[in-house]
């Protein structure tokens, strides 16, 4: 049983979030649209192993998103 995505409320002004399904072809880091679950993906985009979620959102990307600042 497939859970639908949950709704998105946008601002005026926002972009609109596209969605990718499980079993798309994909490369990228993705967040689950049900629960938030995040997978870094390179072929194909999976069924979330949290919720059974199908619905996936890609995450924004920073080249300095995970590092630690050093002080």
């Amino acid at each position: 049983m497939s859970a639908e995505p949950r709704e998105r409320v946008t601002e005026p002004g926002e972009d609109y979030v596209q969605f990718a399904g499980a079993g798309e072809s994909a490369k990228g880091q993705f967040r689950c649209a049900e629960c938030g679950y995040g997978v870094t993906v390179h072929r194909t985009l999976p069924v979330c192993p949290m919720c059974s979620g199908s619905a996936w959102e890609q995450a924004a990307w920073s080249p300095f998103g995970r590092s630690t600042q050093v002080q």
